[in-house]
């Protein structure tokens, strides 16, 4: 098969390796069948995107509503790279899993409204499938309502146009959308589960997510959430395109 690449934006190298590591073991992904960047560091290389199954997109401290005089040249650049990079996903429909920070990032380049009027505090929410969900193949077979993990200050306040609204959660209404058959986003983070997650409130405590002195309640308060669900639409996506 052709490798899928996976796009991080995390700085932390901590973070950023084990952000890695839960899109290897919840994709059933060897590291030979990834080309994995590291976005933050250099920006993002021209990519064929014919030598490649699918992209995955993590999670990142960057913010699309951030105002432009205090984004850092990085972030710019990022912002700058994805909009090259997504003209040639929706061109070709190409598979596409933009995972919070990706799903900003997709929602802002087609044309969807991102705010930070639905923000949520890291924890477990509950997710409900739209009707539209049960007619995808990354969904069909998933319960209407289950458990995942959140955690952003900004989300897709309103849909791009044309895109199918596929999950959403009492705190924030859009969850999950797709563009065209093949390109998908997530505010909640498919790859993670709650070890997962108490590693990321421990190094981004003073990051502006939630208060820092909570860090230690938010962390009980998420190891004993039953994460399947979510994992299972990550696994749904590489299976479906690595055969392709």
């Amino acid at each position: 098969m052709k490798p899928f690449i996976i796009i991080q934006l995390r700085p932390e190298d901590e973070t950023s390796d084990s952000e890695y590591n839960c899109f290897l073991t919840k994709g059933n992904l060897k590291p030979e069948e990834t080309f994995r960047i590291r976005a933050e560091q250099n920006g993002l290389p021209d990519i064929d995107l014919n030598n490649y199954s699918g992209i995955l997109v993590g999670g990142s401290p960057f913010d699309i509503t951030t105002p432009e005089d205090e984004k850092s040249a990085i972030q710019k650049q990022i912002e700058s790279d994805f909009q090259k990079l997504l003209n040639k996903v929706i061109e070709k429909d190409f598979p596409f899993l933009g995972c919070c920070s990706g799903n900003g990032l997709l929602g802002n380049h087609c044309g969807g409204k991102i705010s930070r009027k639905y923000p949520e505090p890291v924890q477990a929410v509950t997710l409900t499938l739209t009707p539209e969900a049960k007619k995808d193949d990354l969904l069909k077979d998933l319960p209407e309502n289950f458990r995942g993990l959140v955690g952003h200050k900004e989300c897709c306040e309103i849909l791009p146009p044309n895109a199918v609204h596929l999950a959403s959660s009492e705190t924030c209404p859009i969850q999950m959308f797709k563009i065209k058959n093949n390109i998908y986003a997530t505010q909640f983070h498919p790859e993670a589960d709650p070890q997962e997650f108490e590693l990321r409130i421990n190094i981004y405590k003073n990051h502006g997510y939630f208060p820092a002195d909570q860090a230690e309640e938010l962390i009980n308060a998420v190891k004993g959430e039953q994460i399947i669900y979510t994992q299972k639409i990550l696994e749904n996506f590489i299976n479906k395109y690595k055969a392709q």
